[in-house]
């Protein structure tokens, strides 16, 4: 799908807050409710808005540590990775996973409360996964930013 000016605008408002209301949208991008919602559809049947959801904030929730593991697998076959992939995506704990370059290693993410919990997941739930060959945990001292909003092609708000 080819996005222009006024889907950049639409896709930035929502990325923003995706709460608003059809015609708060329209306002904010000058169009008319009607056409600011074919536009919306239109962007939500192309895949290019996947879904909405709410942001919960992970520290008042209980979930004060974020920790990066990396995982390092015995084997690089298909299978392996497959079978690996499948029983990480079974843990809430687990917020990211992404297969990195190099030999078979994984970086995920994951939101526990404590170092206890922490220990409690890579022990109870990482290790009983078979193929792992190594397991490093690096933690985040401090959040300096954090966004969910993807970079867009073109700024919103100039016009093309």
């Amino acid at each position: 799908m080819q996005l222009d000016p006024i889907d950049l605008r639409i896709l930035a408002q929502l990325q923003e807050d995706g709460s608003l209301t059809n015609v708060e949208l329209a306002r904010r991008v000058h169009l008319s409710p009607s056409p600011c919602l074919a536009r919306v559809k239109a962007l939500e049947s192309t895949g290019v808005i996947e879904r909405y959801v709410a942001l919960a904030n992970a520290k008042a929730l209980g979930l004060g540590l974020s920790v990066f593991i990396n995982i390092s697998l015995k084997s690089q076959a298909k299978e392996a990775l497959a079978e690996f992939e499948r029983r990480i995506a079974e843990h809430d704990e687990v917020m990211e996973c992404y297969l990195m370059t190099g030999d078979s290693d994984y970086l995920i993410r994951v939101a526990v409360p404590d170092i206890a919990a922490l220990e409690r997941f890579i022990l109870e739930q990482l290790t009983p996964i078979p193929g792992i060959e190594k397991i490093r945990s690096s933690f985040a001292l401090k959040q300096v930013r954090y966004k969910t909003a993807l970079p867009l092609p073109v700024r919103p708000d100039r016009h093309a």
